[in-house]
């Protein structure tokens, strides 16, 4: 940044903003380019699937999670042992909104335990909280 490499002295040490859209383009890949084309579940439902895995991990039940973004669907994956096979998968399939739902819970084996078109009670089938019988 000297006279010798031909750049202003007075213009060392400023930061310079581009905007995108105005003829830059980035060197990088931008976060929101990067899910383009892909399903994904948004902050309010990602919200509601940690908040019954954190629930499920606190009891001791389920111990791992794997998300997956495709061009057809998201799936978020609940593991007992990161080892093993999934015990349950979410699923955000919006091809399937109007006819069935667009949110699923399969089991293991790949049945399918609940379908919605809402989220809510698809996480209820999985939110099976033990109750006290007295007999």
């Amino acid at each position: 940044m000297s006279a010798e490499s031909g750049e202003d002295p007075q213009q060392a040490g400023r930061v310079v903003a581009l905007v995108e859209g105005k003829g830059f383009k980035p060197a990088w890949p931008s976060p929101v380019s990067t899910t383009a084309g892909k399903v994904a579940f948004n902050r309010t439902e990602l919200r509601q699937i940690l908040d019954l895995y954190g629930r499920k991990v606190a009891d001791g039940e389920w111990r791992d999670y794997a998300i997956e973004f495709t061009s057809q669907k998201a799936v978020f994956s609940i593991f007992r042992r990161a080892a093993e096979f999934p015990l349950y998968r979410i699923e955000k399939t919006p091809k399937l909104a109007r006819n069935q739902g667009a949110y699923s819970v399969l089991t293991g084996n790949g049945s399918v335990l609940k379908r919605s078109h809402e989220l809510a009670p698809v996480i209820k089938a999985l939110d099976k909280r033990l109750t006290l019988v007295s007999g």
